[in-house]
């Protein structure tokens, strides 16, 4: 395993099944993320529903320029299958307070990357902590050299991308546990 196919993440979340290894069995590459969450499950999963709205990542290249929201404004109960996700995924299934399972549904986006389905899952690490673990499972169109090179590709720039907004939105979480607010529920 190189940091391109596991980052961030502990063997128990490595050898863990998710959502997506059951909805993607037939899609052979497996990328795993994870980092620590300084607050409590559900704020941790409720800032997770902000990928309806927005992808937390650099926003210059994957958000239009526009900046990712700062505050909440997705309750997690309006997150249903079919909701479409930064643009390019769709909802397909949500288990509140553990996790939401997305798939590449946009054609532009499904003809660059392949077949992608997600898993970002959320997990109680001690009082008041937490950990997202995002895993996605990406399959090959033709399952020829050039998609090999661009199943490599896409590791390693899932995994600049990732890191990016599963911090961002971990720190996001955190600021709103410490501070106590209430943001929609």
């Amino acid at each position: 395993m190189s940091v391109a196919t596991v980052w961030g993440a502990r063997p128990d979340e490595v050898e863990r099944r998710y959502a997506c290894d059951d909805l993607a069995t037939d899609q052979p590459l497996r990328l795993v993320r994870a980092v620590d969450v300084a607050a409590p499950v559900p704020t941790a999963f409720a800032w997770l529903g902000q990928l309806r709205v927005a992808p937390y990542s650099y926003d210059l290249l994957d958000n239009g320029g526009r900046r990712s929201p700062r505050t909440r404004t997705v309750r997690p109960q309006e997150l249903v299958a079919g909701t479409t996700m930064m643009r390019i995924f769709e909802l397909v299934c949500v288990e509140a307070d553990e996790h939401l399972t997305l798939r590449i549904v946009e054609p532009r986006a499904l003809r660059a990357f392949g077949p992608v389905v997600m898993t970002y899952a959320v997990r109680p690490d001690g009082p008041g902590r937490s950990r997202y673990v995002a895993v996605l499972r990406v399959g090959s169109p033709t399952g020829g050299r050039a998609d090999a090179v661009r199943r490599e590709l896409l590791a390693w720039g899932d995994l600049v991308m990732m890191r990016k907004q599963l911090r961002t939105l971990a720190a996001l979480a955190g600021r709103e546990a410490l501070s106590g607010a209430r943001a929609p529920r």
